[in-house]
């Protein structure tokens, strides 16, 4: 084995090493870091494809890992390019197949982007049936001393209502450890298929080396069915990789053509020694480079949705009244959600995908009524399901030859169809009921649901996993011809709640929809888990009030809703004035700590039971501004909370500048301890460095 190339960027380690099989492998080190080599042969290659009619993967690996088989030995290297930022390492075999290996980063930021493209120069169609996106190797062999007991896994399952719970693993406990015989293969191979992309999992993970504090972590940016792998073959190696789900898992096959190049999705890979909060906060950054929102969204408004205000009743004077009680507050949009467009004795849950306004709810107009909401100094919103059609929609029966079908049938789930968004015929029919229409009725903010999963796929000639890729490329065109006809439009990804937060997903729009628990207590726990994998900017959380509410219960609500975009939904109309105060105190102090929200590292301390539905214990949640001046700390104790809550700020000397909630707080130098007042009970502090 020989280095082939070593670049430190910033306190990152880049290494390419090569053995004489001319099979190039990828690692990352903390830099000054000097791995252990041990004189291994077997590397990983930097990327993979799986050919079909080449030897499957062996060691017993069939079914588990499509990794190792006998298209990858047969990719050598060929050439190297470094040049702006921007690694460009080129395979081939003899055949004609050319692969890129493509990683790139930004400034002096240690947090590299990386994707594989696969180009067809012979003379006949090829099938593959598996591609990577990102191949991480050596990461067991190169450790220093020994590494049983010490490499840990880090996950983030993923379910209705329950998004972000993080799950740490040993290699032992997953069966990963090398086997006696040393050659046959250990595989543990995760991720989700159908069109929701967090339904059972994050496209997520991390791998930590206890002994020496290392962290490495990685995350997919795709929207439809995903794998990852930690995979050992051949002794102490250990790789972990990721991308498009492969046939095994995802039912995915592709034909490229001659001439033809396949781009796989990007990933985000990046290292680092310390804390597994440091890692996650320090990947996040790639997602700041990737924002693109409109301007309005870099004050981050306060949000009114009024779902839980009219429970798919949406009409003017109920939505005039809102904006009335409203107005001259930090909130900046009033979002209508789904009920505007249902026909007179129909539901609003299955009439989705005509998208005719009720001009009984809108007597003069939706136009007007946007027109109404602005002056009261509000930009109007809407939701959509746009990618569907409910079975009492014209458009379900009319255009059923447009939709989604699997062995023929149209695909049938939770009384929806599915269009298909690659017919032009369906795009523009998209263009002229959505895309155009927000722009004619003069409304600055669309809300896009998608509430079902087309699940394992939909015909196409190649296979049913590339018809799911396909259709996910065409929600991706759907979501960028918003902005292009609508620049200044705020876009909303909501799937069920947060079943799209993924990080392309995120970059097309300006917020995600934290999850559908929005009047569960349960609310705050999820969020804190969330810093961890999307920005506190983009992430909004609901709270949703009610008059029933005591003091402290509306507090632990509108507390919740701070640990990211805050989105207030509820009978607010019916709030007394004692606790509308509250609710304008919460938006006051909202506006103080929102640049920290904005930008800043977080580090989360749970002490919670392991159930969500039955909360006991409590947490402490820490966001520092990238200056180190000020903070927020956030605290919520539930039932069994502990006598107090302790969390510690980065060196200084923190005072309290300002607070929300309930409960005392002690500051210490740069500690700062609470005592908890009442069970299920937050207190939030705004905290200034001296």
């Amino acid at each position: 084995m020989k280095n082939l190339l070593t670049l430190n960027v910033a306190d990152t380690q880049v290494l390419y090493n090569m053995n004489d099989n001319g099979c190039v492998e990828l690692s990352l080190y903390p830099a000054g870091f000097s791995p252990a080599t041990g004189g291994r042969e077997q590397l990983s290659p930097v990327a993979e494809v799986k050919i079909r009619g080449d030897a499957a993967t062996g060691g017993f690996g069939g079914g588990r890992t499509m990794r190792f088989g006998g298209s990858a030995g047969r990719f050598r290297y060929q050439s190297q390019t470094v040049e702006d930022h921007r690694i460009v390492t080129v395979l081939a075999d003899d055949r004609g197949y050319e692969l890129k290996h493509i990683l790139i980063w930004y400034d002096d930021c240690p947090v590299f982007a990386v994707h594989a493209e696969f180009t067809n120069k012979s003379q006949a169609p090829v099938t593959l049936d598996f591609m990577t996106s990102f191949i991480l190797g050596g990461l067991a062999g190169y450790v220093q001393g020994d590494a049983y007991e010490r490499l840990n896994i880090h996950r983030y399952r993923s379910a209705w209502s329950a998004e972000g719970r993080h799950v740490c693993e040993s290699v032992e406990d997953l069966v990963l450890e090398h086997s006696w015989g040393g050659g046959l293969m250990r595989a543990e191979r995760f991720g989700q298929v159908g069109t929701m992309p967090v339904r059972g999992w994050h496209p997520f993970v991390a791998l930590e080396d206890k002994g020496e504090g290392v962290f490495w972590r990685a995350q997919l940016a795709w929207s439809g069915s995903w794998q990852m792998e930690f995979v050992r073959y051949s002794g102490d190696t250990l790789s972990m990789d990721g991308g498009l789900a492969d046939r095994e898992f995802g039912h995915w096959s592709k034909v490229v053509v001659p001439g033809e190049t396949f781009v796989a999705p990007e990933a985000f890979i990046a290292c680092r020694k310390g804390t597994f909060d440091e890692l996650c906060q320090r990947l996040l950054k790639i997602q700041e480079y990737r924002l693109n929102v409109p301007s309005v969204e870099e004050d981050l408004p306060v949000i009114f949705n009024e779902w839980c205000y009219s429970w798919g009743n949406p009409k003017e004077s109920e939505l005039l009244a809102a904006a009335d009680r409203l107005k001259g507050t930090p909130v900046k949009y009033l979002v209508i959600d789904a009920g505007w467009y249902k026909e007179e004795g129909k539901n609003w849950g299955n009439t989705q995908g005509d998208w005719i306004y009720n001009k009984d709810l809108y007597p003069d107009g939706l136009m007007a009524t946007a027109d109404r909401i602005r002056e009261r100094g509000l930009i109007p919103g809407i939701w959509f399901e746009a990618e569907v059609c409910g079975n009492a929609s014209h458009a379900f029966t009319d255009d059923v030859d447009l939709h989604l079908k699997l062995d023929g049938q149209p695909i049938y789930a939770s009384g929806r169809h599915f269009l298909n968004l690659q017919l032009p015929e369906i795009r523009q029919k998209i263009d002229e009921k959505i895309v155009k229409f927000l722009k004619q009725n003069h409304l600055g903010y669309i809300k896009i649901d998608y509430n079902e999963t087309i699940g394992i796929g939909c015909d196409h000639p190649d296979s049913i996993g590339e018809g799911l890729r396909k259709q996910v490329e065409g929600t991706h065109w759907f979501f960028r011809r918003l902005r292009e006809v609508n620049p200044d439009l705020v876009i909303e990804n909501c799937a069920s709640g947060g079943h799209r937060l993924e990080p392309f997903m995120m970059s097309l729009t300006s917020m995600s929809s934290f999850s559908d628990a929005h009047m569960e207590s349960e609310i705050p726990v999820i969020a804190a888990n969330l810093h961890n994998l999307m920005l506190p900017r983009q992430c909004q959380i609901w709270a949703v009030l009610k008059p029933e509410y005591d003091d402290t219960k509306l507090r632990y609500i509108l507390g919740g809703g701070m640990l990211g975009r805050l989105c207030l939904s509820g009978g607010i109309t019916k709030l007394s004035d004692s606790q509308w105060s509250i609710v304008t105190e919460a938006m006051s102090f909202y506006e103080k700590i929102k640049d920290v929200i904005k930008h800043g590292e977080s580090a989360y301390y749970p002490s919670v039971a392991p159930s969500w539905r039955h909360l006991r214990g409590g947490f402490a949640l820490r966001r520092v501004s990238l200056d180190g001046k000020k903070a927020i700390a956030y605290f919520f104790a539930f039932n069994d909370a502990p006598q107090s809550l302790a969390l510690e700020l980065p060196e200084g000397n923190w005072t309290v500048a300002d607070r929300f909630g309930d409960g005392g707080a002690v500051c210490n130098g740069h500690f700062v301890t609470l005592t908890p007042t009442a069970p299920m009970s937050c207190l939030i502090l705004s905290m200034l460095n001296a």
